[in-house]
């Protein structure tokens, strides 16, 4: 527990928090990157693209969306679990100290709908 009493504890978690929540972004936009280049590749060379290549890029990219959406849910829990540990003079008096955690959990949520949509777009 902290007995520090001061606000700059919350910001270093809070900025730790916002590091994860870029973190997560950047996964999940190279896993969609990723799921699209065997699309990619099949427009500009149709003839030298194998099957499996496709299928490889779909649970690559598929995997770094997921990564990223885990990273995102994983580090809003820790975030909420070092709340706790806080002492009440460490949080600003009306400082929304849960927004950051909802946009991480809004990003996990966003992700695996996004899985879902490319899931049901393949076949």
């Amino acid at each position: 527990m902290s007995d520090l009493k001061d606000p700059r504890v919350l910001f270093a978690a809070e900025r730790t928090l916002l590091a994860w929540n870029r973190t997560s972004l950047a996964l999940i936009a190279f896993g969609f990157l990723v799921e699209r280049a065997g699309l990619l590749l099949s427009a500009l060379a149709p003839d030298h693209v194998h099957a499996s290549g496709m299928v490889l890029t779909f649970w690559l990219g598929f995997a770094f969306i997921f990564l990223g959406a885990a990273s995102a849910i994983y580090s809003s829990r820790q975030y909420a679990v070092f709340l706790k540990t806080l002492n009440p003079a460490e949080f600003p008096e009306g400082y929304g100290i849960r927004w950051g955690m909802l946009v991480n959990v809004a990003v996990a949520i966003l992700a695996l709908g996004l899985i879902v949509v490319l899931y049901i777009g393949r076949f």
